[in-house]
């Protein structure tokens, strides 16, 4: 180190006394040289002031092999940026083209190398932004994977974020369709407790009609309506141009790590929904952000003050449909199938979807309601909507799809498989009647009561969920070996009281 400190100081001083004999003495360069036994280059080099030693010197490096194509390559980069997300060229495809139409001779990881040096030297630089409080909020979808009763389900990730104050909301949903987008935002704004003055988005389809980012001519008219609705604007960004709403992107992807990392496994949507909300209040309330003097929760509390009040009702957000009922009592809705009763086999009834739920009116009341299948040709039966028809035709009770795939639960179909005699069809419809009408948790108790006692009859049952079973007596069973005795009456008896009144 001392040697490099040394060398580096007479460098300085031979700097020093070339530029003063140079500029103040004024001897020519080759004077110079001669005078200070150093080579006329050195003196060419630093006698105009033009070069430092002490500063390093750009060096310039030659590569033979992909010079010669670097511009071909640099183009094919170009054009890639508008082309298809999902048409443009790998560092492979590269490689190949090279080979087959410039006779390349070069190796693939050279290839590699230069498309990598390239894509890094056009990494852009960003502004940072600053929102005012109630200015903005950016949206999102993301994907992510759970498990909901042990199968891995694909979970959409509405997401929404303040920007002046970073304040996060996801809600999960099966798909991205616009019944979802709808009731994001809705949620989204009820979470927040109020509404900001415009909103951030890509150009999705839910939203977008004809053009994209600022050349967004029309949006889709449920998009409208609920824009009119909470009083809001829309802002579009440019294609390919993620870090427009970058809060948001970034949301994305704290939701990933943290809350989906290990893969959750949750039995109902409506548990994985809790699971993010709870994560979004303890972000809110408890995250400090980087360089902001404020934390979040001081910072929503101050923007929700900004924040457009709720309208006092809230948009309905629901997919209606006109359709009618088939003579087996089911509805076709999005290439699946939803039972309602009999009764309303042959007329017109509407279906409101909503993401997770098949609600159906006749005339303003509601007669049926399902959970959301997603898959196609699916059916959804429940047994309630035939009871009646069934207790006419006991018959086709062996082979009814709607109790067969109506999941009636295992210990009401063994204690059905123990009733005897020829009117059992019948005691098992009343027996499903029960189990509508109190619930199974009633149900499940009674049988279970009245199996303990021997005792397999629909009426015992009903008596068992009517009375306290832990006053009450059991009943016994009645066999064919218990003798039932009649005895008869002496009716002369009764005619002498008679008489006896009439004298």
């Amino acid at each position: 180190m001392i040697q490099e400190v040394r060398k580096e100081m007479i460098n300085v001083d031979q700097y020093q006394y070339i530029r003063y004999l140079y500029e103040r003495e004024g001897l020519s360069q080759r004077a110079i040289a001669k005078k200070l036994k150093i080579s006329r280059n050195t003196v060419k080099k630093y006698c105009k002031g033009e070069h430092m030693p002490w500063q390093p010197q750009k060096r310039h490096y030659s590569s033979p092999v992909t010079d010669p194509v670097r511009p071909i390559v640099e183009k094919w980069l170009t054009e890639d940026e508008s082309a298809p997300e999902k048409q443009r060229h790998t560092a492979r495809r590269i490689y190949h083209r090279l080979v087959e139409e410039y006779g390349f001779k070069g190796g693939e990881s050279t290839i590699r190398q230069l498309v990598r040096a390239i894509k890094n030297s056009k990494k852009e630089a960003y502004i940072p932004l600053e929102f005012d409080y109630g200015e903005a909020m950016q949206v999102d979808w993301g994907q992510a994977v759970f498990k909901i009763n042990g199968k891995e389900v694909k979970a959409h990730l509405f997401c929404a974020r303040l920007c002046a104050s970073c304040a996060p909301f996801v809600i999960a949903y099966p798909m991205e369709r616009k019944e979802a987008f709808l009731d994001g935002h809705i949620k989204a704004f009820e979470f927040f407790g109020g509404v900001p003055k415009r909103l951030i988005y890509d150009n999705l389809k839910t939203a977008v009609k004809e053009g994209w980012g600022k050349y967004v001519s029309d949006e889709q008219m449920d998009f409208k309506a609920l824009k009119a609705h909470y009083a809001f604007e829309s802002t579009y960004c440019n294609r390919g141009q993620g870090h427009e709403k970058g809060l948001v992107e970034g949301l994305v992807g704290f939701i990933r790590r943290n809350v989906l990392v290990p893969i959750p496994e949750v039995e109902t949507w409506e548990e994985l929904n809790q699971k993010l909300i709870e994560k979004c209040i303890n972000y809110r309330d408890h995250h400090h952000i980087q360089y902001r003097k404020e934390t979040v929760k001081e910072a929503f509390l101050e923007e929700q003050k900004a924040l457009a009040p709720l309208p006092v009702t809230p948009y309905d957000p629901a997919v209606k449909s006109q359709v009618k009922v088939n003579s087996d009592g089911l509805i076709h809705f999005d290439t699946n199938r939803y039972s309602v009763p009999l009764d309303f086999a042959g007329y017109e009834v509407t279906v409101n979807a909503t993401p997770f739920e098949i609600i159906v009116y006749s005339k303003n009341k509601k007669i049926a309601n399902h959970e959301r299948a997603y898959g196609r040709n699916e059916t959804r039966y429940k047994i309630e909507h035939y009871l009646d028809e069934l207790e006419k035709r006991p018959r086709a009770i062996k082979n009814a799809k709607p109790l067969r795939h109506g999941g009636i639960p295992d210990d009401i179909l063994n204690y059905k498989d123990k009733i005897t005699g020829s009117d059992s069809d019948i005691q098992f419809v009343k027996l499903l009647k029960l189990l509508i009408q109190y619930g199974y948790e009633e149900v499940s108790k009674a049988i279970k009561k009245a199996a303990e006692e021997g005792q397999y009859n629909v009426e015992i049952v009903r008596f068992y969920i009517n009375k306290d079973t832990t006053d009450v007596k059991a009943i016994p069973p009645i066999t064919d070996k218990d003798e039932i005795k009649i005895e008869t009456s002496n009716l002369a008896e009764y005619d002498n009281l008679i008489w006896s009144e009439a004298i």
